[in-house]
C-alpha cells in the first residue's frame, strides 16, 4: 500500500499564501504593487535555481514572509521581494526607480553586495559591502531589516551548501548580522541567528550541549511550571496583572557562559528562566518585591534596565534567586511594550505609513551605527574596517557616570581612555590620569557598574601606543591611532627624504636637479600619489634609496648596479625561511628581507597570516587572529601581504591549557589522542585549579603539530574528553 506525500507548494502558490498574510495584516491598503513586484522579480528569476535544487524565488518569497511577520510596509515588503534581483540579474537599478519608485531602488541598492565590482579579494568585497549596508542604513532602517531577513532564511536552508560555505556563512552571521539585530533590539531574530550559526561551527559541542540539556528538560519543565504556578498566585494575591513564561536558556547563550565562567552545565545558575509581563512600570517593581520575597536574591545579580536602558532600548527587570531544593534560576519583569520591543526591536516602532523613514525613539537606537560610519570612513584596510566593526557590535556591558550625572555605556573591561574618548576626542588626546569614585586610578583601571569617572587632562599632551594595548572602544582606539599615525608619519616622511639625499650623495646623484613633479611621477609607479606618500614609505622600509633613485634619475651615473626595478604590479618576492625546519613564507613585492613569525602568536601552516614591517628587523609574520594586530596596524603602510608557499613536515610547538574535571585517568585520554596523531609533547603540567570551589583542574600542554588541520583534529578530540570544560590556544611562542 503506497502512501501519497503532498508535493511541496509551488511559487505561484507561495505567493498567493503570502499575499493572504499580507491582505490579513493590512486589510485597508492596495497590494497591486506587491503583486507587480513578484511578477517581476519571477520573471528575473525564472531560469535560477538555488544550490539546494529549488527554485531560486522561493528564498524571495520565504524572506518576504519573514518581513510579514515583523509587520513591515509595502516598500519592505517588495523589497524583499526584490532584494537579490541587481546581484544576480542583469537587472538595472534604474529599472527598480522607474517601475516601483526611489524608495524602493534605494532600500533594494542597499541590501545588494557589491559582487560584480572588481576588489582584490573576498575580504575586501566583505567590507566594502558591509560599509554600503552600514551607511544605507543611516538613511533608512528597512535595509538591515530586509537583509537579517535574508540572512535569517540563508540560515535556516544553510545545510544545503558546502561545508566551507556553511562555516564562512556562519561565521559572518555571528560576528557581524546577530551582533547587529541585538544592537537593533531584535533578539528573537538574534537568538535564532545565533543559535543556527553555532550548530554550523561547533557542531559536536552544539550536539553535546543540546543532548544534555535535553536529558534533563522533562524535570527542568516540571520544575518551571511549579515555580510558574507559585508566581502566578503570589502576583494574584497582590493584585498584579501578569502574564508569566518559563523557558530554558538557549543553547548558544549556555555555551559561551560555559565557555567564559569554565563550568559545567549543572553549575549554570541562569539555565533556568521565568519571565513576567505585567501591566506598569509600577507593578514590575512590586513584582520584583514578591519574587525576592519569596526566595532569596543572588547578590550582584539585580540588574535594573528600566531605569537605566541598555542602548538597544531594552527595558526589563533583572534579578536571579535560589528557588526550591536550592536550584537557581532568573527572573525577567517588564511591561507588555518593553515586552514587545525586546522581542521586535526597532521593528516593532514602524513609522513609515505616516510618509516618514523612523520614528524618534528608533534614532537613539541607530545613533551608535552613525558614529560608527562616521569613524570608518578614514579606514583604507579592510581587515582593520571588519575587526573594529566586530569589536563596535558587541553589547555594552559598563554603565559609569560623568561627575554631573551623565550616563556614558561603555563595553566590558573599558578603561578611564576609553570614558575620556567617549567624552570628546580632545579630552582622550590629553587625557594624563583619572579619579574614579573620588580616588586616582591608573589608566588601566577596568571601570565598573556605576563608577563615577573625573578625567584629568594637561595641555598639549599626546596619546601613547601603549594606550592600544589598555582600550576596549573603536572610538579610542581609532583616535589614538589617528594621532600616532600623524606622529609617526611626519617621522618618516623626515627619514625617507634623508635616506633618499644620502644615497644620492654617495652614488653621485643631484637631486636638485630633479622636480618634485618627476618625483610624483615617479611615486605612481610605487601606488601612491605624492612625494610625501613616496618618502614615507621609503621611512617604513616599504622601498629602498637605490630603487627610487634608479627611477628618478635613469640617467645619471650609478657607481653600482642598480636592482632590478619592481614591476607596476607588485609579484611575489623570493621564498624566505623563518627559522622553523623547512618553513617558507611568500611577501609580496619585497626581497632579500629577513622574515620571522611574531611570538606573540606564533602562526602556524595554515592559519590566515598578515606581515609588518618593522624597523631594521625585517618582516615579523602575525595570525590575523593575533591580539597585537589590531594594535600595530595604525600604520597602513606598514602592513604587507604574506602568505604561505608551501606545506611541510618540519612539526611546530603549539601551547594549549585544558580546563577540566579534576578526575583520574584525563591524562592518560589527553596523551592517547596525541599519540594516535603522532604529535610529540614537549611539555605537560597538571594541577589542580585553585581559583574555583569547585573540582576543576588545569593541564598545560605544548605538543607539535604539522599545521593547523592537525591542531583543529586534535582539540576536537580532547573535546570530546568527558569532563573537559574549554580549551584554549596559548597566543604567544611556547
Amino acid at each position: 500500500m503506497s502512501t501519497l506525500l503532498s508535493a511541496p507548494p509551488s511559487v505561484e502558490e507561495m505567493y498567493k499564501q503570502l499575499e493572504e498574510k499580507v491582505r490579513a495584516a493590512r486589510p485597508n491598503e492596495d497590494v497591486s504593487a506587491l503583486e507587480r513586484a513578484f511578477r517581476f522579480a519571477a520573471e528575473r528569476h525564472k531560469e535560477q535555481k538555488r544550490d539546494s535544487g529549488e527554485p531560486y524565488m522561493m528564498h524571495p518569497l520565504a524572506v518576504t514572509n519573514v518581513l510579514v511577520d515583523m509587520q513591515m510596509d509595502l516598500i519592505g515588503l517588495q523589497t524583499g521581494l526584490l532584494h537579490d534581483i541587481i546581484e544576480d540579474t542583469d537587472t538595472k537599478l534604474s529599472e527598480i526607480e522607474a517601475n516601483f519608485g526611489e524608495d524602493v531602488a534605494r532600500c533594494v541598492d542597499g541590501v545588494t553586495k557589491l559582487t560584480k565590482i572588481d576588489l582584490a579579494d573576498r575580504e575586501e568585497r566583505q567590507a566594502e559591502s558591509l560599509r554600503k549596508m552600514l551607511l544605507a542604513m543611516t538613511s533608512d532602517i528597512r535595509v538591515v531589516i530586509v537583509k537579517l531577513a535574508d540572512r535569517l532564511h540563508n540560515m535556516r536552508t544553510i545545510r544545503s551548501l558546502s561545508r566551507e560555505r556553511q562555516e564562512r556563512i556562519a561565521q559572518e552571521t555571528i560576528d557581524i548580522y546577530a551582533p547587529i539585530a541585538h544592537r537593533l533590539g531584535m533578539g528573537k531574530i538574534r537568538g535564532e541567528l545565533e543559535d543556527r550559526a553555532f550548530q554550523v561551527l561547533e557542531p559536536e559541542a552544539s550536539a553535546e550541549l543540546i543532548r544534555e540539556i535535553d536529558a534533563k528538560r522533562e524535570q527542568n519543565e516540571e520544575y518551571l511550571k511549579k515555580i510558574k504556578t507559585t508566581i502566578e498566585q503570589k502576583l494574584a494575591r497582590e493584585n498584579i496583572p501578569s502574564r508569566v513564561d518559563g523557558r530554558v536558556k538557549r543553547a548558544y547563550s549556555v555555551f559561551l557562559k560555559l565557555k567564559r565562567q569554565k563550568i559545567r552545565l549543572d553549575q549554570v545558575y541562569d539555565l533556568l528562566a521565568i519571565r513576567i509581563v505585567t501591566d506598569s512600570v509600577k507593578n514590575c517593581y512590586a513584582a520584583l518585591g514578591v519574587i525576592h520575597n519569596e526566595w532569596h536574591p543572588i547578590p550582584g545579580r539585580i540588574k535594573d534596565f528600566i531605569a537605566i536602558p541598555r542602548p538597544n532600548l531594552y527595558q526589563s527587570l533583572h534579578t536571579s534567586v535560589i528557588g526550591p531544593g536550592g536550584m537557581a534560576f532568573e527572573v525577567q519583569i517588564r511591561t507588555e511594550a518593553m515586552h514587545r520591543i525586546a522581542e521586535e526591536g526597532i521593528a516593532a516602532h514602524w513609522k513609515y505609513k505616516e510618509g516618514r523613514k523612523g520614528s524618534g525613539v528608533d534614532d537613539q537606537r541607530i545613533a551608535w551605527l552613525r558614529q560608527l560610519v562616521e569613524w570608518q570612513r578614514e579606514m583604507r584596510d579592510p581587515s582593520e574596517f571588519m575587526s573594529t566593526l566586530k569589536v563596535d557590535l558587541y553589547p555594552e556591558e559598563v554603565y559609569t557616570f560623568t561627575p554631573r550625572g551623565r550616563v556614558v555605556v561603555l563595553p566590558r573591561d573599558a578603561t578611564p581612555i576609553d570614558f575620556a574618548y567617549a567624552i570628546h576626542s580632545d579630552v582622550g588626546n590629553t587625557c594624563v590620569g583619572a579619579r574614579v569614585n573620588g580616588t586616582i586610578r591608573p589608566l588601566r583601571y577596568a571601570l565598573k557598574n556605576g563608577d563615577v569617572v573625573e578625567i584629568l587632562t594637561q595641555a598639549g599632551h599626546q596619546p601613547s601606543k601603549d594606550w592600544l594595548g589598555l582600550v576596549k572602544t573603536p572610538r579610542a582606539r581609532n583616535r589614538i591611532k589617528h594621532v600616532i599615525n600623524a606622529v609617526e608619519r611626519a617621522k618618516a616622511v623626515e627619514i625617507g627624504q634623508k635616506s633618499l639625499e644620502k644615497e644620492a650623495r654617495r652614488l653621485g646623484v643631484q637631486l636638485s636637479r630633479i622636480s618634485k613633479e618627476d618625483i610624483e611621477k615617479v611615486a605612481t609607479d610605487y601606488g601612491v600619489s605624492k612625494a610625501e606618500d613616496l618618502y614615507a614609505a621609503l621611512g617604513f622600509g616599504r622601498f629602498s634609496a637605490r630603487q627610487v633613485l634608479q627611477k628618478v634619475a635613469p640617467g645619471e651615473a650609478i657607481e653600482e648596479p642598480a636592482p632590478v626595478e619592481p614591476p607596476a604590479k607588485p609579484a611575489p618576492g623570493r621564498r624566505i625561511a623563518t627559522g622553523d625546519g623547512d618553513l617558507a613564507i611568500s611577501v609580496t613585492g619585497i626581497d632579500q628581507v629577513m622574515v620571522y613569525r611574531a611570538k606573540c602568536c606564533n602562526p602556524i601552516r595554515g592559519e590566515p597570516i598578515v606581515g609588518y614591517i618593522t624597523r631594521g628587523k625585517g618582516v615579523a609574520v602575525h595570525s590575523v587572529q593575533c591580539p597585537n594586530v589590531q594594535n600595530l596596524m595604525y600604520e597602513v603602510e606598514r602592513k604587507i601581504d604574506v602568505e604561505w608557499v608551501r606545506s611541510a613536515s618540519e612539526p611546530l610547538p603549539v601551547k594549549v591549557i585544558i580546563y577540566t574535571d579534576d578526575r583520574p585517568g584525563i591524562l592518560n585520554q589527553v596523551t592517547s589522542i596525541l599519540n594516535a596523531e603522532s604529535s610529540n609533547i614537549r611539555s605537560l603540567e597538571a594541577r589542580g585549579d585553585t581559583s574555583r570551589q569547585d573540582e576543576a583542574a588545569i593541564v598545560d600542554i605544548t605538543m607539535e603539530v604539522r599545521d593547523k588541520k592537525q591542531l583543529d583534529r586534535v582539540i576536537t578530540a580532547f573535546r570530546r574528553i568527558p569532563g573537559v570544560r574549554d580549551i584554549e590556544r596559548v597566543q604567544h611562542a611556547p
